[in-house]
């Protein structure tokens, strides 16, 4: 593999006056990088530009960083390419992705969805998964993602075969892309003899415990006993936790609520994720901000599910609500929960669209969610703070001496990014991936293509 052309238009810039690079090592062209994902004790780095970013010449050696070295901003720099590092994706669905076409929800709502997800896991098969799930893993490399946390529906008919086809991908792909596995079943599933076999099998397969809570939510002391009965399981078995809490619109944050008491007075020792949080930002300004400020303390983590959320909820009487169902992004930050967005669903009945694309959902959520990237708090929830979520070896910040891993994008601003999809190369260990299949010309469209003007 070979890097990109330079000195073509569109194409990197060429590199400047020759320079001596570390033995055994190699300059790239100047990139423009945010200043959050370089090493902030790393000493001749100016602070970032107003876009919070630098611009830097990295040297490479071993498939690792090996020379970080700020270049002066000058006009023969104006076309440097931004730069990112490998992303992260928290939370995804690859057991049933792709399945929309056989099991449409065109309704667009939750009942919908559970329903066809339904009849979908009842016809589901080992080699489905194993096809669906290599296909999204090819996607999600290619477009730069380095790690994927899947949930896998892991109760009734589709649940052994699922989870044979996602371990077998999981050691197919190790060393490219870190995969983790939570088992996904109703809450009160872990209170039962089947319940444990399922956590004593996922605890020696390095997995998480997973499941529901609410809406909706019972009369009953139930969901207390058994949400209890699931943290004190997690610790007996050293494995983390992570749930869909509050996916809806109703009893606004009753589901973090619980947890949030729960870890306060019995404590957990296990990391424990709030995946969706949804309606928690409906409650009150106030009394999201004790909530906000109750999870900080009780160490919650939340990963926010923007493109699911938007599609299933905020729909009555055939109409949008005023208010759209989404976890509280920058109320969170600002109380110290750490925050990371995922992309959730996709092609299946719970989201027709998705490709296990990061940069896409980036640009999706700066609108959905008001993240300004050039803010590092609107940049890291893609990156390094979805990365110590996941508890991954490397944060996403290069240093000197971290992989030498890259998302090079065709655009030279945040604006340029927003405008329109970039295309990208994509670093891995210090060698050029093939580009994303999604970015070579369309076939459809070649009976349409201009003629050159006479």
């Amino acid at each position: 593999m070979t890097e990109p052309p330079v000195g073509e238009k569109g194409a990197w810039p060429a590199p400047g006056p020759a320079r001596e690079s570390p033995p055994g090592s190699r300059w790239l062209p100047p990139l423009r990088l945010p200043r959050a994902l370089l090493d902030p004790a790393l000493t001749g780095l100016p602070a970032g530009d107003g876009e919070g970013l630098v611009t830097v010449r990295l040297g490479i050696g071993a498939g690792r960083i090996s020379a970080i070295e700020a270049v002066p901003a000058g006009p023969e720099l104006a076309a440097a390419p931004l730069a990112l590092t490998p992303p992260v994706d928290p939370h995804v669905h690859l057991d049933k992705a792709f399945s929309w076409s056989a099991f449409p929800n065109r309704a667009a709502t939750m009942a919908a969805a559970l329903a066809a997800n339904g009849r979908e896991a009842d016809q589901r098969t080992a080699n489905q998964v194993l096809e669906r799930g290599e296909a999204g893993l090819e996607r999600a490399w290619r477009y730069g993602l380095r790690g994927l946390r899947s949930h896998v529906d892991s109760a009734g008919p589709a649940a052994e075969a699922s989870w044979q086809a996602l371990l077998e991908l999981q050691q197919r792909w190790q060393g490219r892309l870190e995969l983790q596995l939570v088992a996904l079943v109703p809450i009160a599933f872990w209170s039962s003899p089947a319940g444990l076999e399922l956590a004593r099998r996922v605890a020696g397969a390095g997995g998480l415990l997973g499941g529901v809570l609410g809406p909706p939510f019972r009369r009953s002391a139930s969901d207390r006993d058994h949400l209890l009965a699931l943290l004190r399981l997690a610790e007996r078995l050293g494995c983390a936790v992570d749930l869909h809490v509050d996916e809806g619109s109703a009893a606004p944050g009753a589901g973090l609520a619980l947890l949030t008491g729960l870890i306060e007075r019995q404590g957990c020792g296990v990391p424990v994720t709030c995946s969706h949080a949804s309606s928690m930002g409906l409650l009150p300004l106030e009394p999201r901000i004790r909530l906000a400020e109750r999870m900080a303390a009780a160490g919650l983590q939340v990963v926010a599910l923007p493109t699911t959320n938007f599609w299933l909820l905020g729909h009555q009487d055939g109409l949008t609500t005023p208010e759209r169902p989404l976890a509280p992004i920058r109320l969170l930050q600002q109380a110290g929960v750490p925050v990371a967005l995922g992309g959730d669903n996709v092609q299946d009945p719970w989201y027709p669209g998705g490709d296990f694309d990061p940069i896409e959902l980036l640009r999706f959520a700066a609108p959905a969610a008001q993240l300004a990237p050039w803010r590092r708090l609107g940049l890291v929830p893609f990156t390094s703070a979805a990365a110590r979520l996941m508890g991954l070896a490397w944060d996403g910040v290069v240093r000197l001496g971290s992989p030498a891993d890259l998302v090079v994008l065709g655009a030279g601003s945040w604006s340029e990014l927003l405008a329109r999809p970039p295309q990208r190369r994509v670093l891995r260990a210090g060698e050029w991936l093939q580009p994303p299949t999604a970015e070579a010309p369309q076939p459809g469209l070649a009976p349409f293509a201009a003629r050159a003007d006479p």
